[in-house]
């Protein structure tokens, strides 16, 4: 379902203001400045797909920066791929200026600062995700933020073809099904950043890939299935316990590790619906699969930085909370939307 902001019914003089905070409630806190004595119409219109939140904005000349205050406010555990189609743009981050032109794309990291111009009218697409769910380190996802990628190059080309298809088709897919496809945009991700840091993935056998996406599959399909374990997974596929985690070598994380992930996507979209106030939290971790609430909510604020019920809490009070990476120290033992435009 699609989520649409559109001000072309907001008089001229109150444009400014209204997209301001449409853009702060609807993404991560920003301090956006339009360039245009009388702003035109702008639309964002966004859709969930599985962990990635996709976004496509129209707009006329603007600044957006994100500075340590803004930080504070929440939003830092994520970061955006734009994927510019019209117009051009500037990224600055980490002393690096990066400057954007159609069919190319650059990745902000919301957690340090930086400032986007936009000095024209434009039009991008931006995928934007919680930094755990791709599986790299942290080394990896630093050489992805704030450059800028190309039709030059082969990887990046494969990249944004694959994002721009993505994101036509969103509105039409089963959220099953653009949940799996947001898997494979991800890892695609995950390969982007081990060839930028001179590195390629390990070579992955043509019939290995096809057994790792049936498995990932059956996952998400018995995702509530508080018995599953690599033990049954295995025995589905008819492979061995060991090849099984040979497979999820190549994710960069245990089989338990990626159930795990995609177990608290799917409670942490649930807790937030409109209908979530009416049930526990508890209820919607047994749901997906965790017999120990005490153990769920240990991994959900060690994941996003919050409790489940600070989450929940937030659905029907306000803006939906932006899962928040605090400090070691306050964190518990055991460990919607957010755009950089």
């Amino acid at each position: 379902m699609s989520v649409v902001l559109d001000t072309a019914e907001v008089p001229s003089a109150d444009r400014a203001e209204y997209w301001h905070e449409a853009v702060s409630h609807t993404f991560i806190p920003l301090d956006v400045a339009l360039l245009e004595d009388a702003p035109a119409p702008a639309t964002i219109t966004s859709h969930r797909m599985g962990a990635l939140q996709v976004s496509v904005v129209r707009a006329g000349p603007q600044r957006v920066e994100r500075g340590a205050g803004l930080i504070a406010r929440g939003g830092e555990d994520h970061l955006t791929l734009a994927l510019q189609h019209r117009g051009t743009a500037r990224l600055v981050q980490d002393g690096h200026e990066v400057d954007l032109r159609p069919g190319t794309f650059a990745i902000s990291d919301a957690g340090r600062p930086f400032a986007k111009e936009l000095p024209e009218s434009f039009v991008f697409t931006a995928f934007h995700w919680p930094r755990p769910a791709v599986g790299v380190s942290e080394e990896d996802l630093r050489v992805l933020t704030a450059t800028a990628f190309d039709s030059g190059d082969d990887t990046a080309r494969l990249v944004a073809a694959y994002l721009e298809c993505l994101s036509r088709s969103a509105d039409s897919m089963e959220p099953q099904q653009a949940s799996r496809l947001a898997i494979t945009a991800l890892d695609l991700l995950a390969v982007l950043a081990h060839e930028r840091r001179g590195r390629s993935g390990p070579e992955v056998p043509e019939a290995a890939l096809a057994t790792l996406a049936r498995v990932k599959d059956h996952i998400l399909c018995h995702l509530g299935d508080p018995d599953l374990s690599p033990e049954r997974i295995a025995a589905a596929h008819h492979v061995s316990v060991r090849y099984l985690h040979k497979l999820f070598r190549f994710e960069g994380m245990t089989v338990a590790r990626w159930i795990q992930r995609r177990r608290l996507e799917v409670c942490r979209r649930e807790l937030v619906r409109p209908t979530a106030g009416r049930v526990t939290v508890a209820a919607v971790a047994g749901r997906w699969g965790f017999v120990n609430a005490s153990h769920f909510s240990r991994a959900f604020r060690a994941a996003y930085g919050v409790s489940p019920r600070e989450w929940q809490a937030h659905a029907g009070t306000g803006p939906t909370p932006h899962p928040v990476r605090r400090p070691a120290a306050a964190a518990a033992p055991g460990s919607a939307y957010g755009v950089a435009v």
